[in-house]
């Protein structure tokens, strides 16, 4: 099956190999072995086919905006009924006509009712926060060589990046570029239906505070080129930034759908992207720091034409 290679951010993938470990210790120069890395874009063009993994319709949301669809795949394994929950406004067709009401450059775009007139209908008007997923055992993370600030450990799940607590029982998505959450008022319970996608430099602080359920597989292009100041008209109803519909990939006909691979994260050729992403093999490079920061890693999608 012929693939083409989208050059956007963010990937996914899960396998059971790997699982649990710290998968590249720091070392010193004079401790690291003199191996040749392949560039990022080699280790892509070079992995088989079995390092990669179908998005499933089911997880998978159609954002459609006037210039484009922009594709975000939904992650139940960390928060199941916020996944759930945005499956059935999908349905009801809850978003279609609304619009991105908030733009802050380098920040978050957000969505969804503003002048909150709309009703829900199978969907909940609010649920539970999921900003934490709590683990009865350890999940199959492929781990960097150590956590950061923000988390003792972080990784990928599944092809997210997750941060987790020390003893690993605790598991969250982080708020790198492209993170598809659920905004909220002061209560942590508060969120229902208003959305935002990460559109600019990872706000990390926010991990842990909100439920992130989500990643922008394909199209953040489209997420950039919004208006910076939509104008909301409460008398006509009309928008800037129209979502023109939110649907399911699996609501609609595979002939319109946009079928994605995503790169498994406990593949192989994920551990070596990894490797080159903290070494930066390319003669380019003066300065190799032998780190990587979980945002820096971009999970590799393919469109399967």
């Amino acid at each position: 099956m012929k693939t083409k290679i989208i050059t956007s951010l963010l990937l996914s993938s899960l396998a059971i190999c790997y699982s649990n470990t710290n998968l590249f210790a720091q070392t010193t120069k004079s401790e690291q072995p003199a191996i040749k890395l392949l560039s990022p874009g080699e280790i892509i063009k070079q992995a088989p086919a079995s390092h990669w993994q179908t998005i499933a319709p089911e997880n998978t949301l159609y954002i459609e905006l006037e210039s484009g669809r922009v594709i975000v795949e939904l992650n139940p394994l960390l928060a199941p009924n916020h996944s759930e929950q945005f499956r059935k406004l999908a349905k009801e067709g809850f978003y279609d006509g609304l619009n991105f009401y908030r733009f802050v450059e380098n920040f978050v775009a957000q969505g969804g009712d503003s002048l909150e007139k709309r009703s829900v209908k199978t969907a909940k008007k609010s649920l539970k926060t999921e900003r934490i997923f709590h683990a009865s055992q350890p999940l199959a993370v492929t781990y960097l060589n150590k956590g950061d600030g923000y988390a003792p450990n972080t990784g990928f799940l599944n092809g997210f990046a997750v941060g987790a607590n020390k003893d690993k029982s605790q598991y969250w998505q982080t708020h790198c570029t492209g993170a598809f959450a659920m905004a909220r008022s002061n209560d942590p319970h508060s969120g229902g239906t208003e959305f935002y996608i990460v559109n600019g430099q990872a706000p990390r602080y926010l991990d842990k505070n909100l439920t992130v359920f989500g990643q922008v597989r394909q199209g953040i292009e489209h997420i950039n080129t919004l208006k910076r100041r939509p104008v909301t008209d409460e008398k006509t109803g009309q928008f800037d930034n129209v979502i023109k519909s939110i649907t399911l990939a699996s609501q609609i006909p595979a002939e319109q759908q946009t079928p994605l691979l995503k790169m498994n994260t406990n593949s192989t050729s994920f551990h070596d992207l990894i490797a080159s992403r903290m070494n930066r093999p390319n003669e380019f490079f003066i300065e190799r720091p032998n780190y990587v920061d979980v945002c820096s890693v971009n999970v590799p999608v393919k469109v399967i034409e």
